[in-house]
């Protein structure tokens, strides 16, 4: 997508589609985190029966409507909901924090190999986060997208990405679709749309094979 939209700018010399260096990262690092993270079994939490949460984008903290939309939409999922509370957004519900109905299970902020393992292991991620989308994607959780948009359309297109704003029913509905369709993107998908996870690779022979 994005070597095609340099293409229709009329940029094509020296444009080298080599993957997505974040892929690399995720399949090194969540090894490492099912080796090195408790996180599961410290939150007491069955594999496969919950939801990861995240909100931490401005454009839904620093917006009460928005905000209380998607802690509305929460409180309605019949499912545990973990939910590791970004700095801002706590600081913008301040006691409200409290008053978070449903199943959401507040936590504090966690360490990267925890949230892996808590992306890979939970059956629906709902987030505002440009990151977790594509890791969700990269460990065949489902996404729902708490955004207006997101710069990710190949995954919407997939089929593996729902982009549904703040609005409650909406997020619910998408939910409910993604739970209709089973717990997994499926065989389907395809698998390499940012590459291999050897992007770093390619990188350093094009530039060794360039400058060297």
């Amino acid at each position: 997508v994005a070597a095609n939209n340099l293409a229709n700018e009329g940029v094509t010399e020296g444009v080298h589609v080599v993957g997505d260096v974040m892929y690399d990262s995720v399949l090194f690092n969540v090894a490492l985190a099912e080796e090195r993270s408790d996180v599961i079994g410290r939150l007491g939490l069955d594999a496969g029966d919950f939801y990861l949460a995240t909100v931490h984008r401005a454009e839904n903290t620093d917006d009460a409507w928005r905000l209380g939309e998607i802690l509305e939409a929460f409180s309605k999922v019949d499912r545990d909901i973990v939910l590791p509370l970004h700095p801002r957004t706590r600081h913008t519900l301040g006691e409200g924090v409290e008053k978070i109905g449903g199943r959401v299970r507040v936590i504090d902020p966690v360490s990267y190999l925890d949230i892996l393992v808590l992306d890979k292991h939970a059956r629906m991620v709902l987030t505002d986060s440009g990151g977790v989308q594509k890791e969700a994607y990269w460990l065949d959780t489902p996404c729902v997208t708490l955004r207006d948009e997101t710069e990710w359309v190949e995954l919407v297109d997939a089929g593996v990405n729902k982009v549904v704003g703040a609005n409650s029913d909406a997020i619910l509905s998408a939910v409910a679709a993604f739970e209709r369709g089973g717990d997994s993107a499926g065989d389907s998908v395809e698998r390499n749309i940012y590459g291999d996870g050897h992007s770093a690779d390619r990188i350093v022979k094009i530039l060794a094979d360039s400058y060297v």
